[in-house]
């Protein structure tokens, strides 16, 4: 036998005694609690003065009580689990087995004894008297464990739960049965006026949400759980408004759609992020129409394996499209998504394509192989500091890349075209903002032209978490340096998250009849200084102590706040309460189109002075920032012929 046989043998062992032990010890305490209910329902019945004949009586039965009680308990199970974990759920298997073990009792008395009657009200009184003892025992067990037993230590975290429902109460159990988690429960926090002041499992409902921050001084609570997993996004950023100005760290159950096995545990306990702070409620899609747009049909998306090409392939694979065609530029992130959409949705035709917006003969061959019905473009450059160091590149993919993709559409059929734009596309005062503002005219005066294809524009501001956005550069700055960069003071943003982007974008899209800038509803802009705080406190840092704000001044290009729509414009309501549409688009001068073309040659040739004069002459409301840190604005870069 090895050394690791006989140390797992020596354990068995070990494990089996002690649970023969433990099994003796909780038979011989029931013997004590049907004793004492037999000798106490005696007592109680005679006033406790039992005459001295019936001591015989209670000498003979012994036995039977404890036969049929024990046969009883015996047969509910009650002679196992662990008591320290008994629950409400306990209580009818003991009234079964204390119900079992009376009336086996009255069969044996009345059929197989010879020694007296039992009186019938001892049999009521023991009944009741074993069912308390035996809970009384289960739950005094429990309660001491918990409570008595439970060694408090300095470092404990003292605890305040927000909702009082179930979640709240599962929550404060879990806390009481592992004292190695290091909390204390010191009260709830529920809106609901028939809890106020009461105690719901032995827990003080201390007040209301907006007592928060007052209950977390005068309690010196070190911790804030948020425990109800239905709060709608704009519930939960009113209760995290409460939190914001206390030192307390928060902490948050997830929706009930993201608990797998829909049961509530502290592990399922995840920090407070900006998205819950900026998120807002769940939008409805009008699942009708979008599935008479992609189910049963062939769609495509570019640049598939970024933040919103990704989002959007994911909500269209679950409408069932007849194929799905993800064409992207960059390999890795390509091959690890479709490995992911495998995954997810193995029953799915999709064809990952690489390829190149750019690529003419690229985008043709790949439009002529698969026939899309519906193809959404989301390729794009879009990082504004980047594009105003790279101009030339901008035009090339977000102008002349629009103009690819959106006329082969046209020529091949494609029955719509959805564009996916920005808000920087408004009065632009960066590049990238000048060449999404192009490809939105560009298709805009592709529509109606060669072909029935549908083209449509959809425009909105950031989107939280996506590559790049301020968020992620937010948490490694301070994870790295403790400073945050902010450009302004007062600079703001609209922000929404990815999936409710996705989803709005193919609403939108699948809502126009041609030509349409669709605008998304985004809500109130956001302080970027207000977002860089939150982020600090959230992280259980102090502003001033151990992070900081540096206000870095605005760079070239960027705006001090954002817009949606553009002087001369207007919008519209539609009838989804979340997407608006334009009115009065610009309207394009006859030598428009050739200055567009004039404009992409000069790209392609790469005089990077010239792009940014053109963009300037071309696209209405366009400030350029001529400061290009230092590069000569005649830089030249080459570039392949088989772009034009």
């Amino acid at each position: 036998m090895t050394l690791r046989d006989s140390t797992s043998a020596t354990l068995s062992s070990a494990l089996g005694l002690s649970f023969r032990l433990r099994g003796a010890i909780k038979f011989l305490l029931h013997v004590g609690i049907f004793l004492s209910a037999y000798f106490g329902a005696f007592f109680f019945r005679f006033d406790w003065s039992i005459p001295p004949e019936y001591f015989l009586l209670i000498r003979h039965t012994i036995p039977a009580v404890l036969a049929s009680k024990a046969l009883a308990f015996l047969a509910f199970g009650l002679f196992y689990g662990w008591w320290r974990y008994v629950s409400i759920h306990d209580v009818l298997p003991i009234v079964g087995g204390c119900t079992l073990g009376s009336m086996l009792l009255w069969i044996t008395n009345q059929f197989l004894m010879t020694h007296g009657s039992i009186p019938r009200s001892v049999y009521a009184i023991d009944w009741g008297l074993t069912l308390m003892f035996t809970l009384g025992a289960r739950y005094f067990i429990r309660f001491g464990r918990e409570t008595l037993g439970r060694k408090r230590r300095d470092t404990d975290r003292r605890v305040l739960i927000v909702g009082a429902g179930s979640a709240g109460q599962t929550i404060v159990r879990e806390i009481r049965r592992n004292p190695a988690l290091g909390m204390i429960e010191v009260g709830f926090i529920d809106d609901d006026w028939a809890k106020a002041h009461t105690r719901i499992d032995g827990v003080p409902v201390l007040g209301r949400q907006t007592e928060i921050a007052a209950i977390c001084r005068k309690h010196a609570i070190d911790e804030i759980i948020i425990a109800i997993p239905s709060a709608s996004p704009s519930r939960l950023r009113q209760i995290l408004r409460y939190c914001k100005d206390v030192k307390a760290r928060a902490r948050i159950l997830p929706g009930v759609g993201d608990l797998i096995d829909g049961k509530v545990s502290l592990r399922d306990l995840r920090n407070v992020n900006l998205e819950d702070l900026l998120g807002r409620d769940p939008v409805s899609l009008d699942e009708g129409l979008l599935h008479r747009h992609i189910t049963g049909r062939t769609v495509m998306v570019t640049g598939a394996a970024g933040s919103i090409g990704s989002e959007l392939c994911r909500q269209l694979a679950r409408l069932l499209p007849a194929r799905l065609v993800m064409f992207e530029i960059a390999e890795s992130p390509l091959f690890d998504f479709e490995i992911e959409m495998r995954e997810k949705f193995p029953s799915l035709e999709m064809v990952a394509v690489i390829g190149d917006v750019r690529d003419r003969r690229r985008v043709e061959e790949t439009l002529v192989a698969y026939r899309p019905a519906v193809i959404y473009h989301a390729a794009a450059y879009k990082h504004v500091p980047m594009m105003e160091m790279h101009p030339v590149e901008a035009v090339k993919t977000n102008v002349l890349g629009t103009r690819i993709i959106a006329g082969a559409a046209a020529r091949q059929g494609v029955e719509r075209f959805v564009l996916v734009s920005t808000d920087k596309a408004v009065r632009p005062t960066n590049v990238m903002g000048a060449t999404k503002r192009l490809a939105e005219l560009i298709i805009h005066n592709l529509n109606g032209g060669e072909g029935s294809t549908v083209f449509v524009a959809v425009r909105f501001g950031n989107v939280l978490g996506s590559a790049g956005s301020v968020i992620p550069i937010f948490r490694r700055q301070l994870e790295t340096t403790g400073k945050i960069t902010v450009t302004h003071p007062d600079a703001s943003r609209y922000f929404m998250l990815i999936p409710e982007a996705a989803g709005l974008i193919l609403q939108a899209g699948a809502m126009g009849t041609g030509g349409e800038v669709f605008v998304l509803d985004m809500g109130e802009p956001v302080k970027i200084v207000e977002l860089a705080g939150n982020l600090i406190r959230l992280s259980g840092k102090e502003l001033g102590v151990d992070a900081e704000i540096v206000y870095t001044g605005l760079r070239p290009g960027e705006k001090l706040h954002e817009e949606l729509i553009i002087e001369g414009e207007d919008v519209m309501r539609t009838f989804h309460p979340k997407v608006m549409k334009l009115i009065g688009n610009e309207t394009m001068p006859p030598e428009w189109g050739k200055r567009v073309e004039e404009l992409i040659v000069t790209a392609i040739t790469g005089e990077r002075g010239s792009v940014v004069e053109k963009l300037d002459a071309l696209v209405k409301g366009y400030r350029p920032a001529y400061e290009f840190h230092g590069i000569p604005a005649a830089e030249t870069i080459s570039s392949s012929k088989s772009l034009h």
